[in-house]
Parts: structure tokens; sequence; C-alpha cells
């Protein structure tokens, strides 16, 4: 899932739905100002992130990867001496995850869907 910073998540996410026919797949928080988003269509989803990209907990990423399991994916990455920048941890937005650093300095998310189907955040 790629991650794009905007200015206004509630009209990106307007845009998004009824101008380019996009799902509302979460928003948070619930509300008329919200500041991180999931949009869909089909089985696309992108992020609408209002943090601005400075370094946090969810602030900066550049794409969020699902995975099945990200425990057995974070001690792989631990063996490939792959250093983890946030440890896997479960949030408030239903998945289970954690942040990587690449060699340029991105913020890469993985994260574990903790309620997968049509009420879970990702696919």
């Amino acid at each position: 899932m790629a991650v794009l910073p905007c200015s206004n998540v509630a009209a990106s996410v307007a845009f998004y739905r009824d101008q380019l026919g996009f799902r509302v797949d979460g928003q948070w928080p619930d509300g008329s100002d919200p500041d991180f988003a999931i949009v869909g269509f089909g089985t696309v989803t992108i992020a609408l992130d209002g943090h601005g990209g400075g370094v946090g907990t969810r602030q900066g990423w550049v794409v969020y990867v699902y995975l099945a399991d990200i425990d057995s994916y974070a001690a792989q990455l631990c063996a490939n001496g792959v250093t983890i920048e946030r440890a896997p941890e479960d949030a408030f937005y239903g998945c289970r995850d954690m942040d990587v650093r690449d060699p340029d300095g991105n913020l890469i998310a993985f994260g574990q869907d903790l309620m997968p189907g049509p009420m879970g955040p990702g696919l």
C-alpha cells in the first residue's frame, strides 16, 4: 500500500471517494477531521497521511506492506541483520506492525491485519 502525504485528509478522502470512485476502508480518528485514512479500488489500497512526514509511530511511511505473520517476518529480518526501528506492536487501527528504514532513510511499515476481511483495515 502506498502512503501519500496530504494536507487535508478529509478533502482527500472526499476526492478519492466522490470523484474517483474509491471506497473508504477506514479513517482515524473517526469523525470529520481524520489525520489518516485508507481508500481502496478493487484490490488496490492507498493510505492518506496528514502527519506531515515527520519521524514517529505512523508519520513518514512511504509504503505499508501487509504480511500474514509479522512476528515471523520480524525474526527473519533480525536474522538477516536488519535494524528494526519500531518493533512489532498492536495498533488501535487493527494491525500489528513495525517500521524499518531502507538505505535512503525511507520509512517502510510491515503489518499484519488483525481483523482480516471486510471490517479490517487491509486486504
